[in-house]
């Protein structure tokens, strides 16, 4: 499984501005050129994180993007369920009549525990805790 770049990306987008907290506004082309993402893509992230009530914008020569809560406070499970809704390995463990075969699939109950996991996972790191990177355990291998 994958996330979206509009996840990945939100959260890069908030450790950012988490970084910059009390710095004031954040202006989208110092945030593209931090993190790399074109200021249209960042316009288009920015939205649902408005939205969700993560950051707020500012208007005019001094204006930018803050954000809003303590990055204590934001947990990539958040970000996730922000950008994509429920945190899913599989749509028939969103709720519903997603798949035809739910009722009697012998996987279904399997892949709804490994969601949990990965839910519960996500939902354990805050924005504070990438900020201080000693908190987080790598097991991604080196490219």
């Amino acid at each position: 499984m994958k996330l979206s770049a509009r996840s990945r990306y939100a959260a890069r987008l908030l450790l950012d501005l988490a970084q910059a907290r009390g710095q004031g506004p954040v202006r989208a082309s110092i945030l593209a050129a931090n993190t790399g993402i074109s200021v249209q893509f960042i316009e288009q992230i920015l939205r649902p994180l408005k939205k969700a009530g993560f950051i707020r914008s500012l208007r005019g020569a001094t204006g930018g993007h803050l954000l809003r809560r303590d990055p204590a406070t934001i947990t990539l499970g958040d970000v996730v369920r922000t950008m994509e809704g429920p945190v899913a390995i599989a749509r028939c463990c969103t709720g519903g009549a997603a798949c035809d075969r739910a009722d009697d699939c012998r996987t279904r109950s399997a892949w709804a525990q490994v969601s949990r996991v990965l839910e519960r996972e996500l939902d354990a790191i805050t924005l504070a805790d990438l900020l201080d990177q000693s908190r987080i355990q790598s097991t991604c291998p080196k490219a």
